[in-house]
């Protein structure tokens, strides 16, 4: 038996919703801990199935762990000598996995980390990983499928340009030098909001950062660091979602825990197609927000994927919903991803007129989409197969919602508190034949 989504539409979203922290910086900050003997405390913390993930992950490396899912908080106790293996049974399942790297380098001067999975959204290379460890000093090979990285006599600062804004490098390389001997420059860095956070969180573990939001950072290393309590910085992607969700579906949906400020290009695109977008202003971060109302029918809007503060990678495929019941024609580049028109073919099952040419999408809108049977292929493409089926005329059924609960917590309830008719529900395995 397996679990899918079943929605029915059309509908429109109406109410408030609430986001936690961002996927992308809280696995990270987790991994952070390990930098810091004794006990640290991540709050703002989603319920996801990769927190529960990287939970199990530092538990196997030796530390304790206290999540309380409710609550938005984990407490990891990080032991004098933490573990340097993560196997492969686990990183399979969740690329931000390789994050326990560069901690465990600076840290141990020793790491073995399997080789990544996650999703299946294109080429994401290790090399640039590799390359600024190794100009730290730190001897690295891929070794029957594992990352092994040796320091015996430690880190020494360097002078590092990455070819391309990675985030995965940029985190692992700057956790590797907070604790390095000397000065690491490490130029051409991404500039994401999280990366933000988890640079502000080694400054309060005592690292030694600056330049933080810029594209170069300078770390002195430190003799030592130690345990810290930290806020993670709002969800802008799952905020992002739930606005084109309210974009797409003539909605009016506030949110609330993360504000305008991240979402820069966003807000320019969701004026274009029509939407009113309103910031709500409040000293609480959990209570600050923004409400879009949707328009009765979206004008097509033209994106090209960037890194921050560029349109993320990660909306594009509610871009391309909303462009295929917009009024008109709508064109999305991707830059960043190859392998993401593959949400592409299951939303054409929709009814959606989508051409590919390259890293080209071009959308011509229809007056409605039908429901049918689609495959989610990584966690924001089936959140937008979802969105595309909250307009689709009749049932949609979503598979692969495993995907999408890795990075939203309550989707299903969230969806159902907004008035959308959505439910879990379990199905039987196709029988094949031999």
């Amino acid at each position: 038996m397996s679990q899918v989504f079943v929605i029915e539409g059309p509908t429109s979203l109406q109410g408030e919703v609430t986001v936690r922290g961002a996927k992308n910086s809280v696995l990270k900050l987790m991994a952070a801990t390990l930098l810091a003997p004794g006990v640290s405390t991540v709050s703002n913390v989603p319920d996801i199935a990769d927190v529960r993930i990287m939970c199990e992950l530092l538990s196997r490396l030796g530390c304790g762990i206290d999540y309380d899912a409710a609550g938005g908080t984990v407490r990891i106790d990080v032991p004098a000598a933490p573990g340097t293996t993560a196997d492969y049974e686990l990183v399979r399942l969740m690329r931000a996995s390789i994050s326990v790297l560069g901690p465990l380098v600076g840290r141990m001067h020793a790491a073995e980390v399997a080789v990544p999975g996650g999703d299946a959204i294109g080429s994401r290379g290790l090399d640039m990983h590799q390359r600024g460890l190794e100009q730290l000093g730190a001897q690295v090979s891929l070794d029957h499928g594992y990352f092994v990285a040796r320091a015996p006599r430690g880190l020494t600062g360097a002078d590092i340009a990455l070819p391309f804004p990675s985030v995965g490098a940029t985190e692992n390389l700057v956790m590797a030098a907070v604790l390095a001997d000397g000065v690491t420059t490490i130029e051409n860095v991404a500039k994401e909001p999280e990366i933000v956070d988890i640079c502000t969180m080694l400054v309060e573990m005592g690292a030694r950062i600056e330049g933080i939001g810029s594209s170069r950072l300078v770390v002195t290393g430190v003799p030592e660091l130690h345990p810290v309590a930290h806020r993670c910085v709002g969800d802008r992607i799952v905020a992002g979602t739930w606005a084109f969700a309210s974009a797409v579906t003539a909605g009016d949906v506030t949110v609330r825990g993360v504000g305008l400020d991240i979402l820069p290009n966003v807000v320019d695109k969701l004026l274009e197609s029509g939407a009113q977008v309103t910031a709500i202003e409040d000293e609480d971060p959990a209570r600050a927000g923004f409400r879009v109302v949707g328009p009765a029918r979206p004008q097509p809007i033209r994106v090209s994927t960037l890194p921050y503060p560029g349109f993320p990678t990660d909306l594009q495929p509610f871009v391309i919903a909303l462009n295929a019941c917009a009024d008109g024609v709508g064109l999305l580049t991707e830059n960043l991803f190859e392998a993401r028109w593959r949400f592409v073919n299951e939303l054409s099952r929709l009814g959606a007129q989508v051409s590919i040419d390259g890293n080209h999408a071009l959308v011509t809108g229809v007056d409605s989409l039908s429901g049918a049977e689609v495959e989610a292929s990584d966690i924001r493409a089936g959140a937008g197969l979802v969105v595309a089926g909250l307009i689709a005329t009749g049932t949609t059924e979503v598979s692969g919602i495993d995907h999408i609960e890795r990075g939203y917590e309550h989707f299903v309830e969230k969806l159902t508190g907004l008035g959308a008719t959505i439910s879990r529900v379990e199905k039987p395995d196709p029988v094949i034949l031999r």
